[in-house]
């Protein structure tokens, strides 16, 4: 596996609850980021989502530490996500440090990056 493979988002909910999963994803890619365009499931900064029993922790990260749109993702993605699914949600910021290899793969073409 190389570096920018294991730099991709992986979800623990994934394997229990593929389809939540991906009408999650298709919901938050509804919330772009204001500055580059593009959303933020291209971007990956959903680094993580687990489903405990009927709530939703999302781990997300944003792509610079200071970023000026940051508070109102955060709550874009928490209320697109609990609408999505019916079900509370609660957002953790994370501390990765955000790179392009966390992009989905051909999402920095659109970008100009590759």
């Amino acid at each position: 596996m190389t570096d920018s493979e294991t730099r991709k988002p992986h979800w623990q909910a994934e394997n229990a609850n593929p389809d939540t999963c991906e009408k999650l994803r298709q919901a938050l890619r509804e919330i772009r980021d204001p500055e580059l365009g593009l959303d933020i499931i291209q971007l990956g900064m959903v680094r993580d989502v687990e489903i405990k029993g009927n709530q939703v922790l999302i781990k997300m990260i944003l792509t610079t530490p200071f970023c000026p749109y940051g508070s109102a993702m955060l709550d874009a993605t928490q209320i697109k996500a609990a609408q999505a699914l019916g079900m509370p949600v609660q957002i953790e910021l994370g501390d990765e440090i955000w790179n392009q290899s966390m992009m989905e793969d051909g999402a920095g073409m659109d970008w100009g990056i590759y």
